[in-house]
């Protein structure tokens, strides 16, 4: 009687291996799980961005420099206590879930290719013109529209500060939030989505991720109104689109995407504050949200909705070792 799996050829017996061995249950978690994030890169994105930020922000949120559940106050670091309550939820969501999501997807090409964005510098210099002064400059006119004309001349402290201070928002909030929203997010969703569809959608997301923060005194609780996060989710849809149409025509330059975030951020906390001291918070944001619409939708209009995306394919051309020359397309 043959034995079950063992066939004869010639009198030398040989084994039958009817299929492979079952794989363990471990090996088959982590199968699937890797599976589920090489088919939805954006969604686990987006998912792992907010969960990780808002978990690491959930000490801020509870101390005294919240909801005051938690009897700790973060200490102040440079004359804020954000710097260790926020900055680290900050860098664990947007960067480091981009990082992980294109190494599992992508692997070492697709890292290069993020990295190669943020060490894009070799833009062409009007560029650099516009992100360092449009930006200042329409939320200048806005506060000074919004004030009534009300102005004063910013202290030489606040000008010397100014720069250092616009260096640690380059490293701070530039590079904790761009390489997740404009580098991994944006770059992704223009090639499914179409530029418009992305900037619409984008925006709100990146609203979204704020919002935990408005229960802080980054979000100037508890005296904040209701309004104020409805305002600056509106604000940041808006500002999306700006940025969309400068990372498109800068061939998708991140440092000028950083630039132009921590350019806002530094006026806005520096000199805005002090040349505008008739407006409070919630004048202030609602005049740069103002600004913003207005420059987006003269950006979607002039456009056609585009916003310099060059289509899919290859990233755009370089021309005399610089990339986008200024005009070279809507």
């Amino acid at each position: 009687m043959p034995i079950p799996g063992i066939v004869s050829t010639k009198g030398i017996p040989v084994t039958v291996i009817d299929r492979p061995p079952a794989p363990t249950a471990s090996a088959s978690g982590r199968g699937g799980l890797l599976s589920t994030v090489r088919r939805h890169p954006l969604l686990t994105f987006f998912l792992l961005a907010n969960s990780l930020s808002w978990l690491a922000w959930l000490p801020y949120i509870l101390s005294l420099n919240g909801l005051g559940l938690w009897g700790v106050e973060f200490p102040a670091l440079l004359g804020s206590s954000q710097l260790l309550g926020v900055l680290p939820g900050a860098y664990l969501g947007p960067i480091g879930s981009a990082l992980l999501v294109t190494t599992i997807v992508d692997g070492r090409a697709g890292l290069r290719r993020w990295v190669g964005r943020l060490l894009r510098w070799n833009v062409n210099w009007r560029w650099y013109a516009i992100a360092l002064l449009a930006v200042p400059t329409g939320a200048l006119v806005a506060g000074l529209l919004f004030s009534g004309g009300a102005i004063q001349a910013p202290s030489m402290t606040m000008l010397a500060v100014y720069l250092p201070v616009l260096v640690l928002q380059m490293v701070t909030t530039g590079l904790a939030e761009e390489p997740g929203w404009r580098d991994f997010a944006l770059a992704r969703m223009q090639h499914s989505m179409g530029p418009l569809r992305s900037a619409l959608v984008l925006g709100p997301l990146w609203g979204l991720w704020h919002l935990p923060l408005f229960l802080t005194d980054w979000g100037g609780w508890p005296e904040a109104t209701w309004t104020r996060p409805v305002v600056f989710v509106i604000f940041c849809m808006a500002f999306n689109v700006v940025m969309s149409w400068v990372f498109n025509r800068t061939g998708q330059s991140l440092p000028l995407s950083m630039l132009m975030h921590a350019g806002l951020n530094t006026f806005a906390s520096t000199l805005g504050a002090e040349m505008f001291p008739t407006l409070d918070v919630e004048s202030s944001l609602l005049s740069m949200t103002v600004a913003a619409v207005i420059a987006a939708i003269a950006l979607l209009v002039t456009t056609r909705g585009q916003l310099g995306f060059p289509g899919p394919g290859p990233a755009p051309a370089v021309r005399d070792g610089r990339t986008a020359a200024l005009g070279s397309r809507p």
